[in-house]
């Protein structure tokens, strides 16, 4: 499982780097995306990362100083901080689109549909137990 995880990592790291980003910096990206226009609370961001992110004040930091994001603080929680992506943010999400694609592809494009949902679900199977409780991980998608 590790030697897996490091062989498709690499190729994704390698991909990342040629854009100055890391896959967690993306994923932010993506997240932010997907509830544009609407903000997201960092706590909601760190609960829906595909992996763990121990500093995300500086991942953040460092999205906002390329102007890829735009931080705020609620007005109804002064402690809770609200991030949405800026234009250049969907724009760069744009560019990375079909190259990223093109990525998983490389990563995974030579296994079907059929093999692909099985190891989906073995995935899922494995990594339930270790979920947080109403973890957005644990939620089966239907196909």
């Amino acid at each position: 499982m590790w030697r897996c995880y490091d062989r498709l990592r690499a190729i994704e790291d390698e991909f990342f780097a040629a854009h100055d980003l890391t896959a967690q910096q993306y994923n932010v990206l993506r997240l932010l995306r997907a509830s544009h226009p609407q903000v997201m609370a960092t706590a909601e961001i760190v609960a829906r990362l595909i992996s763990r992110a121990p500093d995300m004040t500086r991942m953040l930091d460092k999205l906002e100083a390329r102007s890829l994001l735009a931080r705020e603080r609620s007005r109804e929680d002064r402690r809770a901080i609200l991030v949405r992506i800026t234009p250049a943010g969907v724009d760069l999400l744009k560019v990375l689109s079909e190259p990223l694609r093109m990525v998983n592809e490389q990563q995974l494009g030579h296994m079907n549909a059929t093999d692909l949902a099985a190891l989906t679900r073995l995935l899922r199977l494995a990594a339930t137990p270790h979920e947080p409780l109403n973890s957005p991980w644990t939620q089966v998608e239907e196909n």
